[in-house]
């Protein structure tokens, strides 16, 4: 990245923002995906092929974690990276793939359900567990031959002391990350939204089925993935279309790179907002957090003994220790 590339903002309130923002982000976003690993690894007994996008997706909200603390630690010393250039690269490659990651796996959740509840009799339907791993790592083949170029490019940007590390060069457009930036929120909108409304009007149509409430499940968990969708990405894609229609005046303007930061971190919200899809997903996962709920919230009685008192114990085992007794007696 050119030194010309490089903004320095007199009073810059970014660092101010935006770590508070972050440690939100990872702290329930670790927590919610947390809990849905654990829940995917050790509580899902039957795996189907909504089940494996559903995992490759928290797959892709933990890589987000782990880049978060270091994005943390740049806004806390003022937009300084402390690094190299190499895990500048890294971690810039590995957010964009989580942004990648999650929007396809979003999408293609919604088009498992949109042929579910559409076509419920359409092969894609059927296909095994094998193929649906088949296509996730074709998908994840896309994602990261589409981000590998933040690896192949110098992103650190050097003003006297100050060492910068970003993805966006805030002088002009970017090229193929803008394109990239653009095409990976506009295209799986567009598939999302037919998705939703096909279900919808599907159910509408049969009006004996809408009142089921397997039907009213389907309808909420497309709502809940398009609303997540909405709400991560169209900040962030709004506020760079600004900016790429108001160049080169709104190069180095405060309020654009405040816009453009701060509705970023809304793209670090789906880490948050993703363990709701899980939730809507599956009746598994109602379960599985009451469960955990329970447990936490279930006293446990310091000092009970192991022994259980009479009345506690089966007939049995009463039975057993009278006719004992007795025949203690006679020998006696």
């Amino acid at each position: 990245m050119d030194n010309e590339s490089c903004c320095l903002i007199e009073g810059d309130p970014i660092p101010q923002v935006m770590p508070p923002l972050l440690i939100l982000a990872f702290v329930l976003g670790a927590l919610g995906n947390g809990i849905a690993l654990y829940g995917f690894c050790f509580h899902m007994k039957t795996w189907k092929p909504s089940t494996i996008y559903l995992f490759n997706l928290a797959v892709a909200d933990f890589l987000l974690m782990v880049c978060l603390p270091f994005r943390t630690d740049y806004y806390l010393r003022h937009r300084q990276w402390a690094f190299e250039d190499i895990p500048c690269r890294v971690v810039l490659f590995m957010m964009a793939t989580n942004r990648a990651g999650s929007i396809v796996f979003l999408t293609v959740v919604a088009v498992d359900r949109y042929f579910k509840v559409v076509h419920p009799h359409h092969m894609m339907n059927t296909i095994s567990n094998r193929t649906a791993a088949g296509i996730v790592c074709a998908l994840w083949t896309m994602i990261i031959l589409g981000t590998l170029y933040l690896l192949m490019e110098k992103h650190l940007c050097v003003q006297g002391e100050t060492v910068s590390c970003e993805s966006f060069i805030m002088e002009s457009a970017n090229g193929w990350h803008d394109v990239m930036f653009q095409l990976e929120f506009f295209l799986p909108l567009g598939i999302i939204l037919f998705c939703s409304f096909k279900i919808i009007w599907s159910l509408k149509q049969r009006q004996h089925l809408a009142r089921q409430t397997r039907m009213k499940k389907a309808t909420r968990f497309i709502m809940v993935v398009a609303a997540v969708f909405v709400t991560c990405y169209l900040p962030s894609v709004s506020a760079r279309l600004y900016f790429l229609w108001t160049v080169p005046l709104s190069a180095c303007d405060p309020s654009v790179h405040i816009a453009l930061h701060v509705t970023l971190s809304f793209t670090y919200m789906n880490s948050m907002l993703d363990p709701l899809v899980y939730y809507f997903s599956s009746p598994l996962f109602p379960k599985f957090y009451a469960k955990l709920k329970i447990g936490s919230l279930r006293p446990k009685r310091p000092g009970r003994s192991k022994t259980r008192r009479p009345e506690e114990m089966p007939v049995s085992s009463l039975c057993h220790r009278s006719c004992t007794s007795v025949t203690n007696s006679f020998q006696s």
